[in-house]
């Protein structure tokens, strides 16, 4: 099974009371349970202003939870979500996609600026000597070689 990491916001109806949400959260967390994911964190926004009316609902309570799973598990929960009353809105975002392409990213600049050091002549890592004064540890083209 391929875990990944989602964010699941879901919005529930201002007539809920507190006891209805900590409930809708327990049933997220069994079918979390069922098909062996993990809730990494969860945090309930509470009440606040919608950005439009919903159903004529001006208001609701927010709650996001932090999901590591599968593609099964975010299915089920938005299934289960769609029948449930209380939720009026809800949207699950997978946020593991993003990190990985920050990190090729930087992998790759990191890559590039070793062997643009080693064409030089450099050593491929910047030396504790070549750091900039000002406090910045980016490399610095007038200070690469010494004396020059």
């Amino acid at each position: 099974m391929n875990t990944r990491k989602y964010e699941l916001v879901y919005i529930v109806s201002p007539e809920a009371t507190d006891e209805q949400v900590t409930a809708l959260h327990d049933q997220v967390q069994a079918i979390v349970a069922r098909f062996n994911g993990e809730i990494e964190k969860t945090e309930n926004w509470g009440r606040r202003k919608l950005a439009y009316e919903i159903a004529r609902h001006k208001e609701g309570t927010y709650v996001l939870e932090v999901i590591n799973g599968g593609g099964e598990l975010m299915k089920e929960i938005d299934r289960r979500l769609k029948v449930i009353d209380e939720v009026i809105r809800h949207m699950a975002v997978r946020v593991d996609e993003e990190q990985r392409v920050v990190d090729r990213a930087r992998t790759v600049r990191q890559t590039w600026q070793e062997r643009r050091r080693v064409a030089r002549g450099l050593p491929p890592q910047i030396q504790e000597g070549e750091k900039r004064r000002d406090g910045d540890d980016r490399e610095d083209d007038r200070f690469d070689e010494a004396g020059a």
